[in-house]
């Protein structure tokens, strides 16, 4: 399979640059070489994040602010972080800022924990001393920038601490990092969409227009004949090794029939066939599948390809549910996983929300290895064939749902829980059990408040923070109910 844009698109560019006062240079001997050390240390703990990093240095003078934002328009930077070193005035900032045109992270960060008090009121010159609090005095020039910021309407946000010795900026400007990086996926992911809705389902009819405007991106229309055709040059030696990547990936049960499994495979290598063709990134997609042999064939038989593709970074989301294919993207690009679900039942004794789906799942967040079986129905679906089950690895989860309000805007829900261990209904299809600190009824009521649609995306470990980050860099509106 060719190389998705996924990958091509993924590495983020920051720009940095730290502020100071041109006036205090002469004044205050090894200031200036002081600060810039601290913007260098930040520049080195971005290294690590697997980003390029245009760093800027120390600016500090209106015209050095104006030849800076040009640079990183030039360099197209996607995230930007201003180091509030020492004083500065608001007119180094905001020509930067307005010419980048990206979102803008203040790092309000001193040196240490505190000034070591004692040392310093026993250095004898005073102009020392002034010096070295400068060295300290990151938080003073915050309340302007942001006084200058909200009358100018640039959407900011901030990290306080110290620049040594404190995990808790490095694990926020990581996230920043990460969630610019997640909107640059969702910026240039070409999202295939398939067949057509499934009929009636009204909550998940989507503005494209909007998806568009919102996350970027681009939308290729398919059509299920084209994969229909595609089955039809799928050599004996591509299924064969199509069916020897289902029998690694998934645990087959002894009742699939072998004509069942080949024609499964015939499917997944059609799949990557139609991936590579438009390089997709993502796919929605279902077909009623009557009328036509060929394409009925074609919707029973791509389980098995669909959930590979979802474990490959491309995912798949079924009854043509757009917005959630934009959630299992997003989920996938921070990492999660992202398996379509929705409500399966409730147990009130165990105070547990039971989720899952019909169709594909995510092989790369199962407990287990997902099993294979037959289903001599899909419910409320045409035609019989091959189906996953799995439940999600227990530990901590991350619900997100897209959701198109009824103000014509989209906005990110989220809500954080467990998958835990305890019986599952064994029907072939994906599902798991979930606790909330709401308890289960409160989460219900709560999730549903927001007028999410009825599927969502389940992903790994607890991400909130990270798809708040996300929406503040994209714009939109995150709640969080748990």
């Amino acid at each position: 399979m060719s190389k998705n844009n996924t990958s091509i698109h993924s590495k983020v560019k920051v720009g940095l640059f730290g502020i100071g006062l041109q006036a205090y240079w002469e004044q205050f001997s090894g200031l200036k070489d002081r600060l810039t050390g601290y913007i260098n240390i930040i520049a080195n703990g971005l290294e690590a994040f697997d980003a390029d990093i245009i760093n800027l240095g120390l600016i500090d003078t209106p015209e050095m602010a104006f030849e800076s934002g040009n640079k990183f328009k030039a360099q197209d930077v996607d995230i930007l972080f201003l180091y509030v070193s020492t004083y500065a005035l608001s007119s180094t900032v905001l020509p930067v800022v307005k010419k980048a045109k990206v979102p803008v992270i203040v790092l309000n960060l001193s040196p240490e924990a505190s000034i070591d008090y004692k040392t310093f009121n026993k250095l004898e010159d005073r102009t020392k001393m002034t010096g070295e609090w400068l060295a300290y005095c990151s938080a003073c020039s915050v309340p302007e920038i942001a006084n200058v910021f909200n009358r100018c309407k640039i959407p900011f946000f901030q990290i306080t601490g110290m620049l040594h010795n404190d995990p808790h900026i490095w694990k926020d400007i990581e996230e920043w990092v990460e969630a610019a990086r997640v909107a640059k996926i969702m910026y240039y992911n070409r999202l295939g969409i398939m067949g057509n809705y499934y009929g009636g389902m009204m909550d998940i009819y989507t503005d494209l227009t909007l998806q568009a405007a919102t996350f970027g991106g681009h939308m290729e229309v398919l059509e299920i004949d084209e994969l229909s055709h595609l089955r039809t040059t799928v050599t004996n030696q591509e299924t064969e090794l199509k069916l020897q990547e289902i029998h690694n990936l998934f645990d087959v049960q002894s009742d699939c029939a072998e004509d069942e499994l080949n024609r499964a495979a015939v499917t997944a290598a059609a799949l990557d066939k139609l991936v590579a063709k438009y390089n997709l990134g993502s796919l929605a997609y279902y077909h009623k599948g009557t009328g036509n042999e060929a394409n009925e064939n074609t919707a029973t038989s791509v389980i098995l390809g669909n959930s590979i593709l979802t474990g490959k970074h491309i995912p798949v989301a079924g009854e043509y549910e757009i917005k959630n294919a934009q959630a299992m993207k997003i989920m996938d690009s921070f990492g999660a996983g992202g398996s379509f679900t929705e409500y399966y039942a409730m147990d009130f004794n165990d105070d547990v929300v039971l989720m899952g789906h019909d169709g594909p799942c995510h092989p790369q967040i199962a407990e287990g290895k997902i099993k294979v079986k037959p289903l001599q129905v899909y419910h409320g679906k045409v035609g019989n064939g091959l189906s996953v089950e799995m439940s999600v690895s227990h530990g901590p989860v991350t619900l997100l749902s897209v959701v198109e309000t009824g103000d014509g805007d989209l906005k990110l829900l989220v809500a954080e829980g467990e998958s835990v261990q305890g019986d599952i209904l064994e029907i072939g299809n994906t599902n798991s059990r979930y606790k909330f600190s709401l308890g289960a009824r409160n989460f219900v009521e709560a999730w549903n408040n927001e007028g999410p649609a009825h599927h969502c995306a389940i992903g790994k470990g607890n991400i909130a923070s990270k798809i708040h980050k996300l929406g503040k860099v994209l714009s939109i509106k995150t709640v969080q109910v748990c």
